[in-house]
């Protein structure tokens, strides 16, 4: 069978030395949609300019330093506990959405602290921007083909040909696919339900976002630098957490 083969060049543009990547056109794109998206929410809800540039700066700095650090710790501790200097190496590449998600909240805690928001609403806003967010993000991977599924046969396997000639399960689409729908799921309950419960969005978005993850692991190739005795992956059991308390939130948001 013949498969569609993949091996674009994840660097995009060259100006002599200076080099534009592919993941960090994506990468931009998420943030700046994000920003327009939360935007509209601000200014449809009657929030003031100001704490909304200063969410931008708090997210942004919680997402990357989370995910740079949750990759680190999460899935190779042993290299980067021996070689401190290269977490901060980040134009290396490495970042877990686990761990940006976990920066992500603890970012908005500080910022609602100090703008004197509910951080419940702010919760459940942010969930949308951040599914477009993880989309983009996913589309980055894809373009230099990292995230590989395993080897599969189906038709629409691809050969990423910059890893090696077999066709595999573009892992890395199917998340990004999910994550525009729940996108999509997400902005339509928030236009249209006016009387959804505090928290019952980002109930919605744990338990759909982790849940789609913890499915995709399956077929996905291992990412961690180590292996247990557990037959799920690392992915899947940092998923099963957020999965229980997206759970939770749905529970709560309804007995409340």
């Amino acid at each position: 069978m013949e498969h569609f083969v993949w091996g674009t060049d994840p660097v995009a543009l060259s100006f002599g030395s200076v080099r534009v990547f592919w993941y960090g056109i994506f990468f931009a794109s998420a943030i700046l949609s994000g920003l327009q998206f939360i935007k509209w929410v601000y200014k449809r809800e009657g929030k003031s300019d100001e704490s909304m540039d200063a969410l931008f700066t708090y997210a942004v700095i919680g997402i990357v330093v989370g995910a740079r650090l949750g990759h680190c710790f999460f899935y190779d501790p042993a290299y980067y506990l021996a070689n401190p200097l290269k977490i901060i190496a980040v134009w290396e590449g490495g970042l877990a959405s686990h761990g940006g998600g976990i920066g992500f909240i603890i970012a908005l805690w500080f910022y609602v602290r100090k703008y004197k928001m509910n951080f419940i609403w702010l919760l459940d806003r942010a969930t949308m921007p951040t599914a477009i967010f993880a989309f983009f993000v996913r589309m980055g991977n894809f373009m230099n083909s990292e995230i590989v599924g395993t080897k599969s046969e189906l038709p629409w396997a691809i050969v990423f040909s910059r890893v090696d000639e077999f066709a595999r399960h573009p892992a890395q689409v199917y998340e990004a696919i999910s994550y525009l729908a729940i996108f999509f799921l997400l902005t339509y309950l928030y236009k249209t339900r006016t009387s959804l419960k505090p928290g019952i969005l980002f109930g919605v978005f744990l338990t759909t976002v982790f849940s789609a993850r913890f499915l995709i692991e399956f077929v996905k190739t291992k990412q961690a630098a180590y292996s247990t005795e557990i037959a799920l992956s690392t992915g899947q059991l940092l998923s099963i957490p957020f999965l229980i308390i997206g759970v939770g939130f749905i529970i709560w948001s309804y007995k409340k």
